[in-house]
């Protein structure tokens, strides 16, 4: 049995953190509202805005600020496709300490640039699953902590901060979409949204081509996938792992899955109708909101999960579909 964190845990990390991490915003989305119809009511919880352009600083800051002295003078190390590369680059760096970072070599070049930016050393490999051997590798022989992109109790409170912000913001909601990727956001979101508004139903994400979390659920157990094939290349975690899934497990009533083709129109959607220009991961709640969810979600009040705007332009424009998407 798994020790989750308590509301007094993401409240003591909050303070820790102090303005290392912003309150990111709860915005009202009247432009998806007129695309939804039937008095749905929709906030966005704009994630994209925190510091490093995702939530992971949230969770890289939680791990870095709990450890010792002696193992910030030996550093760290993560594996990412970006996003988890450039907040630990700049967690080490708020404390004092280096990071040194694998990466797949498909990564996003702004990514890459990105982590560079923040001091971070960046070593890249050709897929996600040798690029943890390789963090291993490096753990080994460095000393460093490996600052994991989404399983632990760190992880889990410092997205539960996430989760707290909402409930501040938003005094009632009837259901909460969020994107999985390893299921280290939502399962930290879940855990706290459930303990403040137990009623509130809360929906994971997954791409068609990275369903780990569906298959996990499906035997009871964290499951490998062979492969990772996606556009929301943030949300391409190969395997879940024991922590995260029970947070998941317990908390997360109903899973749903989109087509890249779905993303995409999301992107333009969200770039039409409230002027965001988001990546792919980020485009992935309301996806299924205008997607798998939209019947069972009409008339509700839901929040939707942005979690990360690291993307160049360039990549954008031709990921998104930018066409009238949905009848609005």
């Amino acid at each position: 049995m798994i020790q989750a964190p308590s509301i007094d845990d993401i409240q003591a990390l909050r303070d820790s953190l102090g303005p290392a991490i912003y309150k990111t915003p709860l915005l009202r989305c009247a432009g998806l509202e007129a695309i939804m119809g039937g008095n749905t009511e929709i906030h966005g919880k704009l994630e994209f805005l925190q510091r490093t352009g995702t939530f992971k600083a949230r969770g890289a800051l939680a791990i870095v600020n709990s450890l010792s002295d002696e193992q910030r003078q030996l550093g760290v190390t993560a594996v990412s496709a970006g996003n988890h590369a450039i907040a630990t680059a700049f967690a080490a760096r708020t404390v004092g300490a280096s990071a040194k970072v694998v990466m797949v070599s498909s990564a996003n070049p702004a990514r890459i640039d990105a982590c560079r930016a923040f001091g971070g050393e960046v070593v890249l490999v050709d897929s996600v699953h040798a690029a943890f051997d390789v963090a291993e590798q490096i753990q080994r022989d460095e000393g460093r902590f490996l600052v994991h992109p989404f399983e632990g109790r760190e992880v889990a409170t410092g997205s539960g901060l996430v989760g707290l912000e909402i409930h501040e913001q938003c005094a009632a909601f009837d259901t909460i979409v969020v994107s999985i990727g390893g299921g280290g956001l939502i399962g930290g979101i879940a855990n706290a949204i459930k303990k403040l508004h137990p009623g509130c139903e809360v929906i994971g994400v997954e791409p068609d081509g990275a369903d780990s979390m569906h298959r996990s659920f499906a035997t009871g157990e964290p499951q490998v996938i062979e492969s990772v094939d996606t556009i929301a290349d943030s949300l391409g975690a190969p395997f879940a792992l024991p922590y995260s899934f029970e947070l998941c497990r317990q908390n997360v009533d109903q899973l749903t899955s989109v087509s890249d083709e779905q993303i995409r129109r999301s992107m333009g959607v969200l770039f039409r109708v409230m002027k965001f220009a988001v990546e792919p991961a980020c485009a992935a709640s309301t996806a299924a909101l205008l997607g798998p969810l939209r019947d069972q979600l009409l008339g509700k009040k839901v929040v939707l999960v942005m979690c990360g705007s690291n993307i160049d332009w360039q990549t954008f424009a031709d990921q998104a579909i930018l066409a009238d998407s949905y009848a609005d």
